[in-house]
């Protein structure tokens, strides 16, 4: 048992102005600029966790032999704060991003961080830059905290790192895609995959992402908008697409979603759309499904709507599916600038839940400031 993190507070001496804080929180884009300051503590094998701070926004100092760079270990989260109506501002779910932090740094052989310090970290951060965060008028806008570890220590020997960095940057967020919830399209792959079973499919760490890069470039050279990986076995069975995970809507109202492979990371709005899918009266399968059944599905009718979910882009729907010698449309895109029907109900129940529109019954709501 360790004790409770106590952070110390170095504020910036030449914070950015408030012409310059509202230029960007007119249009803050998706992680272009951050805010005054930052998060970070030091963790060694021979004193755990200390030095926790707030302290200025300001670049890395580390070793070029520092392991995060040879070796990749490092790992990270996503979540945001959103301002309600009466001012205050709150995060969601964060202890279950605590929890997935925990998993992903058991994986990579990294120090845990206590749930309650986790959530201490981003509360820390956002009391002391909460002027960043945007208004509650301002539309599908949010402060989102991306908390992140890595390995520090000057060594190429090829083991688990004695020395450690955690840290917590904030950037104000409009919409992931500039599109806003209008619907994308999807490249489906074969050839690239993302994860392995039994590798860190599951764990939230840098190597998963840059393997989906060339996918990625990939979908934007056949002219889509993200990418779709199927398993690495069979080459059959639907995963996740780029950061997001997949939902498919049925004719008769069931949502079917591929179910947790090890290989597909466990997304904290995955699971929630879930529980608000039972909410609505849906019936929820989690099962594995290949991409002959989402093709066949959209031509005989039987596949509705599809949309994909994530912390960045919350629900998103698709509306295109392309492959090296196919291509479809999903649905009509008739409802709400393209969002069919159920996407549109899950993707309001979920914002109004984030904004505090409507009552939160779980106690999904974490007060940051």
């Amino acid at each position: 048992m360790t004790d409770a993190w106590d952070f110390g507070l170095e504020l910036r001496s030449d914070p950015a102005t408030t012409e310059t804080r509202t230029a960007v929180l007119d249009k803050p884009g998706f992680g272009q600029a951050f805010t005054d300051h930052m998060v970070v503590a030091s963790w060694s094998v021979d004193r755990g966790w200390h030095d926790q701070k707030v302290t200025a926004y300001a670049p890395l100092k580390v070793s070029p032999a520092a392991a995060v760079l040879h070796y990749a270990q490092e790992i990270f989260e996503g979540l945001k704060a959103y301002r309600h109506e009466d001012g205050s501002v709150w995060g969601f779910r964060p202890e279950v991003n605590a929890a997935r932090f925990s998993r992903s740094a058991t994986r990579l052989a990294l120090p845990q961080v206590p749930e309650e310090d986790f959530v201490a970290a981003l509360r820390a951060l956002v009391t002391v830059d909460e002027s960043w965060v945007p208004q509650a008028e301002t539309g599908e806008t949010s402060l989102y905290l991306r908390p992140y570890m890595i390995a520090t220590e000057a060594a190429l020997s090829v083991r688990p790192a004695r020395e450690v960095l955690f840290g917590v940057i904030a950037s104000p967020a409009g919409p992931y895609f500039d599109t806003g919830p209008k619907p994308v399209s999807i490249w489906l792959t074969t050839s690239s995959i993302r994860a392995t079973p039994g590798g860190t499919g599951a764990a939230k760490c840098g190597g998963n992402y840059a393997a989906s890069l060339a996918a990625q470039a990939e979908a934007i050279a056949n002219g889509c908008d993200q990418v779709a990986f199927v398993d690495a076995v069979e080459r059959h069975w639907l995963e996740e697409i780029g950061s997001m995970n997949l939902f498919f809507v049925y004719a008769d109202g069931k949502i079917v979603t591929p179910e947790l492979s090890g290989s597909i990371l466990e997304g904290v709005t995955r699971a929630s759309v879930l529980d608000l899918a039972r909410d609505l009266g849906h019936e929820v399968d989690e099962r594995r499904i290949s991409a002959d059944e989402w093709r066949d599905g959209l031509r005989s009718g039987e596949i509705t709507e599809v949309f994909a979910s994530g912390t960045a882009a919350v629900i998103t729907p698709i509306g295109r599916l392309a492959w090296s010698d196919g291509d479809l449309t999903i649905g009509d895109h008739s409802v709400d600038y393209g969002v069919g029907p159920v996407t549109a109900t899950l993707r309001k129940s979920l914002l109004d839940l984030q904004y505090g529109r409507t009552p939160d019954p779980r106690g999904w709501l974490t007060r940051l400031a």
